[in-house]
């Protein structure tokens, strides 16, 4: 059995007190907290059979390694997952839509990106291993619970595995300032894959070669860029939109 791993936030805990309580060894809350949040939080945990203890916000922090756990912390074990990208991809019965993220290496970003992923019905999100996080307490807070139901593929070569994608038929589309299509000009209802660099840098010029086609997200305002889970917000939902 893998080693238990730690959740800390109402959102995260929350969803795993949903999508599997049995998979939860114990929840350690702040009891000088007893707000109706908390309460309620409480009494679902109580009703699930989790096992509760007491904890003060600096055991809590220690537990987490963050301040903003809410008065919130899980002891968890691992959900075993679809164990390769292929295997997801063999299962799916619908078109792909599949989030690739390039160099994004800020739990925070990661973390909002699998959140937005998963509520655009994104099938899954691939990075590479290297020049990218994995998924930790941080992500998971910040991702609201969308860490432990959507898909991460980390992948040893990220060119080889959009080159393994196009074999698929999938469509891989990238993300770049200076194309000449938008987002809004592409047709995002067959299957693809949106490929987003890090803020600033961009793709690696390797993984933009790589790109079947080069869209742009139209910017009118003063600034250049946008974060990239919202860039990712503003594509998968353009492809939610045209597939209806």
């Amino acid at each position: 059995m893998s080693s238990p791993k730690v959740l800390f936030g109402f959102h995260a805990v929350g969803v795993r007190l949903k999508t599997a309580p049995a998979s939860i060894i114990e929840i350690y809350f702040e009891p000088t907290r007893r707000d109706a949040r908390m309460r309620q939080f409480i009494d679902k945990v109580k009703e699930a059979g989790v096992r509760l203890i007491e904890a003060d916000g600096l055991r809590l922090s220690k537990l987490s390694g963050s301040h903003g756990h809410q008065g919130v912390a899980a002891r968890v074990q691992e959900i075993s997952q679809v164990h390769s990208l292929d295997d997801l991809l063999d299962s799916i019965s619908e078109p792909p839509l599949l989030l690739v993220l390039d160099g994004v290496t800020d739990p925070h970003n990661l973390g909002a990106c699998l959140r937005v992923a998963d509520g655009a019905g994104a099938h899954a999100v691939i990075a590479p291993k290297d020049h990218a996080v994995g998924i930790n307490a941080t992500v998971a807070k910040v991702a609201s619970g969308a860490a432990e139901t959507m898909p991460y593929f980390m992948v040893t070569n990220l060119a080889r595995t959009l080159g393994e994608l196009k074999e698929r038929n999938i469509w891989c589309i990238g993300t770049s300032d200076d194309a000449p299509k938008t987002v809004y000009q592409v047709d995002l209802k067959a299957p693809v894959a949106l490929i987003l660099g890090a803020e600033g840098q961009g793709m690696r010029q390797l993984t933009r070669k790589t790109c079947d086609e080069l869209v742009s997200i139209p910017m009118k305002g003063a600034v250049e860029s946008l974060n990239v889970s919202v860039a990712s917000g503003v594509c998968l939902y353009e492809a939610l939109r045209q597939r209806g």
